[in-house]
C-alpha cells in the first residue's frame, strides 16, 4: 500500500516521522508532499505536519511511533 506523508523543509518532527518511515521499511512506498506546494494542504495540515495518509484516504497524525506505522498501513477499510 502507497503512503503518503505532509510534511515541509526545516520542520524537524517531519524528519523524525520519515526517520521512523526508514525504520519501519515503509519509506519506499511513500511519497513526500511538501505543504507549502498546494493552498488546500497548507490550510488542512499547517499545524497538523507531519500527517502519514494512506491511499484509502485515512490519516495518522504525529505523535506516532514506528508500532503505530506499522498497524496503521496494515489497516484497510
Amino acid at each position: 500500500m502507497s503512503l503518503t506523508l505532509f510534511s515541509t523543509d526545516g520542520c524537524h518532527l517531519c524528519e523524525q516521522a520519515w526517520s521512523l518511515l526508514e525504520q519501519t521499511g515503509l519509506a519506499a512506498g511513500t511519497e513526500i508532499k511538501d505543504i507549502i506546494d498546494n493552498d488546500q494542504w497548507l490550510d488542512a495540515y499547517r499545524i497538523r505536519i507531519p500527517v502519514v495518509r494512506r491511499a484509502d484516504g485515512a490519516e495518522l497524525d504525529w505523535p506516532f511511533t514506528a508500532d503505530d506505522l506499522i498497524a496503521f498501513n496494515q489497516e484497510q477499510s
